[in-house]
């Protein structure tokens, strides 16, 4: 089997668990992962200290979640993408263009009162052209 991989992914540790997930589940399909962040604004965050120092723009997540990920498992080819306005409509987006065959996507803030906010998982479930899957990315 073939086909896309889609992954949508921040700066959290939840985002690189599912995009982990992900990465297995287009090893096991014979697929290529396409790890995705949509942004609503550019921001940026800093981490180290002193000369290490390092500035991580909201765009770039997907850029360097893809990059990890093709280290560790040279053999899915593995894309990147960033692109501006809501998460769940960017990753939705790209599957369609990309006729992608499944969604990966983590569960964060489908508990408590980030259920009744909503969530990216929720609207790509609710949305998507194609099969969502969602990774529990929660620690307990």
């Amino acid at each position: 089997m073939s086909g896309v991989v889609v992954v949508g992914v921040d700066a959290s540790a939840s985002a690189r668990k599912a995009a982990e997930v992900a990465l297995g589940l287009a090893e096991s399909l014979g697929a290529s992962l396409h790890v995705v962040t949509g942004f609503e604004s550019e921001s940026a965050e800093t981490f180290g200290s002193g000369s290490d120092q390092v500035t991580v723009y909201s765009g770039d997540s997907a850029q360097h979640v893809a990059e990890s990920l093709a280290a560790s498992k040279p053999g899915v080819q593995v894309t990147h993408f960033a692109a501006r306005g809501k998460p769940a409509d960017s990753l939705i987006k790209e599957a369609i263009r990309l006729d992608a065959r499944l969604i990966v996507v983590g569960n964060r803030r489908m508990r408590g009162i980030g259920r009744l906010l909503g969530s990216v998982a929720n609207s790509v479930a609710h949305n998507a052209p194609c099969d969502v899957y969602i990774a529990n990315t929660y620690e307990d």
